[in-house]
């Protein structure tokens, strides 16, 4: 505060500090939504500028700024600066987190990307992304599966190929990556570049560039489709995806428990806040099936979560897939249960699923 008992601009910045993005739950002030905060006489002044995708809540935003800087000694009025974010090659170098984002680019070769997100872990989202990418390559299309849970690659192991190392050729921006091939799917992956157990300690920027590397500087080919397996919550993975490429769509993917549901919820909103598009909700483990009893079903962790969240919605609920042995036993053993156990009942929920999210333009000729 100054001598004369005017709030400062340090003051100021602190009072906006735990304003947030409703969708990623970051900060305006990391985001640099909210910038060039300065105090003129007895006038709080700051600039507001949101990307395209989250400007449905500049109302908001702009009333909890107003409500924080009056609440501050000596101010009596707020000014609002509008304007939009800095394109990427303004020549700052604030990075993603400041919004000064390039622009979405699409990803050579590559027809489709769809994303496979839920809002908590523990919900098999991994396990749904490798058996959809298995059950789409058995489909007769070419799939490619990008592993974007950095801090927690399971994917290498699903597929049986955590001992093998991709071919990495160049370097800085012009390394190219060659992705393995498994079970007809072009996989790439943090955990193939990694020791085993050796944990990713890194910040967002960092994790940021790696996706980004994965989408663009990796030999893909010719690919019909690019699913993406994203880590739980709504975090930077999230937003880096939804800013960088264009993007068919993303499947929430939940089970039936409330708890599951209610992060699934959060996710699913951001998403809808970024514009992009989800198309429908995956209830996993929604029912046991006994080997013993193969005609017994047993919701032991509940009913009608998947359906219920997808009516909220308005998306369709794609799948309903039930939980056997096999899908676990396939998982530890590298053998995802659409390629061991083809004739299951979880592995033909996997094949109705892949059909329900193929376009006819799609379809192999």
């Amino acid at each position: 505060m100054t001598a004369d008992g005017m709030a400062t601009a340090d003051q100021a910045l602190e009072a906006l500090k735990p304003l947030c993005d409703a969708g990623s739950g970051r900060t305006l002030l990391d985001l640099a939504w909210i910038s060039q905060v300065r105090i003129q006489a007895n006038r709080a002044v700051f600039r507001l500028a949101l990307p395209g995708y989250a400007t449905s809540q500049r109302e908001r935003i702009a009333a909890d700024a107003r409500a924080a800087l009056l609440g501050l000694e000596g101010i009596e009025d707020v000014q609002v600066e509008l304007s939009q974010p800095e394109p990427a090659d303004s020549g700052h170098s604030h990075g993603p987190a400041a919004g000064s984002l390039p622009a979405q680019k699409g990803i050579p070769g590559v027809k489709r990307v769809i994303a496979v997100s839920s809002g908590k872990g523990g919900v098999g989202k991994s396990t749904v992304a490798v058996n959809l990418a298995c059950a789409m390559a058995r489909q007769g299309l070419k799939v490619g599966l990008l592993d974007a849970d950095i801090y927690g690659p399971n994917v290498p192991t699903m597929l049986g190929v955590a001992d093998r190392t991709p071919q990495v050729r160049g370097s800085g921006e012009q390394q190219i990556l060659t992705p393995i091939e498994v079970c007809g799917v072009a996989m790439v992956s943090m955990g193939l570049l990694i020791q085993e157990n050796q944990p990713v300690v890194w910040r967002g920027p960092m994790l940021n560039g790696i996706i980004r590397q994965f989408l663009y500087q990796v030999e893909w080919g010719e690919r019909d489709v690019l699913v993406v397996d994203l880590p739980p919550g709504t975090g930077d993975a999230q937003l880096t995806l939804a800013q960088a490429v264009p993007m068919a769509g993303v499947v929430i993917v939940t089970t039936p428990q409330k708890v599951s549901l209610q992060d699934a919820r959060r996710g699913l909103a951001m998403f809808l806040q970024m514009g992009v598009t989800v198309l429908g909700v995956i209830e996993n483990m929604s029912v046991f099936i006994p080997p013993d009893r193969p005609e017994a079903r047993y919701a032991i962790f509940g009913s009608g979560g998947g359906a219920e969240l997808a009516a909220e919605a308005d998306v369709p609920l794609l799948a309903q897939l039930p939980l056997e042995m096999g899908v676990v036993e396939g998982g530890d053993r590298g053998l995802p249960v659409v390629v061991a156990q083809p004739e299951s009942p979880t592995a033909q929920a996997f094949l109705a699923l892949a059909d329900a999210l193929l376009l006819p333009s799609l379809s192999p000729a």
